[in-house]
């Protein structure tokens, strides 16, 4: 009788076992990582760039926000401002409300960083000029932006990087 119960436990725990496995899932961390969308600690400018696009791609709020610094700034130029365009600039508050509705308007969001025109870096400092492609697909249309971002990142309180300047110098 005493083999019988525990022959019949090893087959419930066998099932919970099972129950718990799908062998047609695949393994996430390992797709993630050779697609490049794991979430750093921000130890480098590169990794908060890394997050950056982890960000956009999972339309994460929250991980977005952690990327801009208090004194964040958001600017770009806006060729029909005015007689002869404008640079329009916003604060850390703007750009997360705006990134908001971006990340809940889109259903899908992807971010491709192509080649570094130029990195300056120091201690705590750093400059760096990036080419990426962007695309936004909506219910009702897709958008497909090619451009440049500047981004200016400095060495925080707590060894992280965080965005303190970005330029878009998009070509919409």
């Amino acid at each position: 009788m005493k083999a019988r119960i525990f022959h019949t436990g090893i087959f419930i725990v066998g099932l919970v076992y099972l129950a718990c496995w799908n062998p047609f899932a695949p393994e996430l961390t390992r797709s993630l990582e050779s697609a490049g969308l794991i979430v750093t600690e921000q130890k480098s400018p590169e990794e908060v760039l890394q997050n950056f696009k982890v960000s956009y791609i999972f339309k994460d709020s929250l991980l977005y926000s952690g990327l801009l610094d208090t004194a964040f700034v958001f600017e770009y130029y806006d060729p029909e401002m005015g007689t002869s365009g404008q640079n329009i600039t916003w604060t850390r508050d703007t750009e997360l409300r705006t990134t908001g509705r971006l990340f809940r308007y889109f259903q899908m969001i992807d971010l491709i960083w192509h080649s570094t025109i130029y990195e300056l870096s120091g201690e705590d400092t750093s400059r760096i000029s990036k080419q990426f492609d962007l695309t936004l697909v909506s219910a009702e249309t897709d958008y497909h932006v090619t451009g440049r971002a500047e981004f200016t990142l400095r060495k925080c309180w707590d060894d992280r990087w965080r965005i303190k300047r970005w330029k878009d110098e998009s070509e919409l």
